[in-house]
């Protein structure tokens, strides 16, 4: 373990992974608000499907880029301020979209809470890796990351309750300024320095630093396979709430609910995932097979999205959908395998560069399934895409991310 934390870690670590854990669920519940308000604001805009699209696809614009320069900086300055200035600037941003009165100030909104929430995953990534060993770290990046679902989960509930009894502005404002509440403990808890000492961080300049990756094979593997797994995990926060809106016909209140019951499972799943391969590998089975075999599983359970879109039942359809969530088994395994491929002073950048790759993703999926929606009037091309998109991801993980053993030292077979 690395800088002034490590003195610490024992009876700080998991309170650590608390507040990340809350930050994720505050980041997603952030982000997703636009998702269950959009059948609102299309309403008063007069948004059209591929509209609808472009707007849900805004944010990513700035997320995606934001990722490579984020994670770079996380291996370079001191995490307890870097995080903490851009979750301000994400609930800032939040808040202010309630006083947007055209669509092109809400894209500017949705853009700037992108840059602030690109802090989320590589900074939370960093900080396991300083925090934990290996073999240890499954269930910690399962139970951060856990907070996003929960997210979507408690916005599900509240979200429309919100909408329905104050509108969609006030809604906004509320759940973004109220955010800020969680700088307090994060300042109180978190040591005075996150991360690597000056003389054990990487010198590499950014550009040169980015092109010797881009020959990296493991990282590759790892982008193309995230890329293939947030193809399909954006489709569903995007998409899903208007789906069980319009399509099948649930009311704003009767789809938050519905739509938090994947987001529940997925995120349930989560340190589940990364908990099993962690008890797996301390009985001596072999890291690779481990937590590969446990992506394969969970993502061979997306499949059952394209059923989901051609039942007749509207409650059969959820079941369906909340069935493909077992996907979330694999989060924390996809996390531990990126640190597992890179050096330990680059953790940060790695993750941006998979968040980048993923995040292409979040821009493409709600674009291209809108796109689908306008030119077919049906879901099913959209849920058909993103299932077979996430098997894809499978060949990404076997046959081009090496073996994780040998990866962990740094070294590309």
């Amino acid at each position: 373990m690395n800088g002034d934390i490590s003195s610490h870690a024992h009876s700080r670590r998991w309170t650590i992974v608390g507040l990340l854990f809350a930050a994720s669920l505050i980041n997603y519940l952030d982000r997703a608000t636009i998702s269950v308000a959009l059948p609102l604001i299309g309403r008063d805009l007069h948004l059209g499907p591929e509209t609808k699209g472009v707007l849900l696809s805004a944010f990513f614009w700035s997320y995606a880029l934001m990722q490579v320069p984020i994670g770079w900086t996380a291996d370079r300055v001191n995490l307890r301020w870097l995080y903490a200035g851009a979750f301000a600037l994400w609930s800032v941003s939040q808040g202010l979209t309630g006083f947007a009165g055209t669509l092109g100030v809400l894209i500017l909104f949705r853009v700037l809470l992108g840059i602030g929430e690109s802090i989320y995953l590589p900074g939370g990534t960093k900080i396991v890796s300083l925090l934990f060993e290996p073999a240890e770290r499954g269930l910690p990046c399962g139970l951060f990351d856990f907070g996003t679902r929960m997210g979507l989960v408690l916005g599900g509930l509240t979200i429309p309750w919100l909408l329905v009894h104050l509108g969609w502005r006030d809604a906004f404002r509320l759940v973004g300024f109220a955010g800020l509440l969680w700088l307090v403990p994060w300042l109180l808890a978190t040591p005075r320095h996150i991360g690597q000492h000056p003389n054990e961080r990487p010198r590499d300049v950014l550009l040169h630093k980015v092109l010797k990756l881009l020959a990296n094979r493991n990282l590759i593997g790892i982008c193309l396979g995230f890329f293939c797994f947030d193809y399909y995990w954006y489709l569903l926060v995007n998409w899903l709430p208007d789906y069980l809106v319009t399509v099948r016909h649930f009311t704003i209140l009767g789809a938050g609910m519905f739509a938090a019951l994947p987001f529940l499972i997925f995120g349930v799943s989560e340190p589940a995932g990364g908990w099993l391969a962690d008890r797996l590998m301390r009985r001596g089975w072999n890291e690779t097979r481990t937590r590969k075999g446990i992506v394969t599983a969970a993502f061979l359970t997306g499949l059952l999205l394209i059923p989901a879109s051609r039942v007749a039942n509207a409650h059969a359809a959820v079941a369906l959908i909340a069935g493909g969530s077992l996907v979330g088994l694999a989060t924390g395994n996809l996390l531990v395998i990126l640190q597992c491929c890179a050096p330990s002073t680059e953790v940060g950048l790695w993750t941006g560069f998979e968040n980048l790759f993923g995040n292409v993703a979040g821009v493409l999926a709600p674009i291209v399934t809108g796109f689908l929606i306008a030119r077919t009037g049906s879901y099913a091309p959209g849920f058909l895409l993103a299932a077979l998109t996430l098997i894809a991801g499978l060949g990404c993980y076997w046959f081009i991310v090496g073996d994780l053993n040998s990866a962990s030292i740094g070294v590309v077979p």
